[in-house]
């Protein structure tokens, strides 16, 4: 039986978006894991809705590759796809690397206000190990520096190919070691962004990212039950 949290504080969201929105994040922080049954009538009476909205939801995480969708055949959040890792990769460092150049030329003082806090934020959650605070922060850091570069468009494109590499640095970035990790590689990005250094920053976005290898390897090896191809 898979347990899922019901939505709060949604607003004015659509049922469609709300039911989409809390299923992307049960899978992402593994909640949900991969290879899991998941049905439309089972998750339309957790939310107390009909099942055209759920419908809906899993039409959209089966676009995103998160959920396997087979006619006349049990739904399954999808398993996480090495060839899915590889070109989110390579998306992700072809976006951010640009987005950080223009956060270099035209990033504002109150933006890099909010960034400097959201750091303080990341500072607390990691003395405190508290990886989902981390995690959320995370989220928020990327989209402010997108926010600072004047390309806010782009952190959709971003915070679409996070999501199949978070899942797998949810079994991995638990730990002090990992945190502290994410911590040095934003910090570093902003010392860089802040002074105006174009290619330094580009250089500590790639360093950044590319730590992802080794911990989507380690989960690979750690977890293999939740990888395909």
């Amino acid at each position: 039986m898979i347990t899922l949290q019901t939505p709060n504080g949604t607003g004015r969201l659509t049922t469609t978006e709300e039911v989409f929105l809390q299923l992307r994040s049960d899978i992402i922080s593994m909640k949900l894991h991969p290879g899991s049954k998941i049905s439309e009538v089972e998750v339309a009476k957790v939310f107390d809705v009909s099942r055209q909205p759920v419908r809906e939801a899993f039409l959209r995480l089966g676009a995103l590759n998160l959920l396997e969708i087979r006619p006349q055949r049990a739904t399954r959040v999808r398993k996480i796809s090495h060839q899915d890792l590889r070109n989110t990769r390579f998306i992700r460092v072809a976006v951010e690397v640009e987005v950080v150049r223009y956060a270099c030329r035209v990033a504002r003082q109150e933006h890099l206000a909010q960034i400097r806090q959201n750091l303080e934020q990341q500072r607390v959650a990691v003395d405190s190990g508290d990886a989902k605070s981390l995690k959320a922060l995370d989220y928020t850091f990327h989209n402010l520096i997108c926010i600072a570069a004047d390309r806010e468009h782009a952190f959709k494109i971003i915070s679409e190919n996070k999501a199949h590499t978070d899942r797998a640095c949810t079994l991995e970035l638990s730990d002090t070691t990992g945190m502290q990790e994410v911590l040095e590689g934003h910090s570093d990005i902003f010392a860089a962004i802040r002074a105006g250094e174009e290619e330094r920053a580009v250089e500590k976005t790639r360093i950044h990212l590319a730590h992802l290898d080794n911990t989507l390897e380690m989960a690979s090896r750690n977890h293999p039950e939740f990888f395909e191809d």
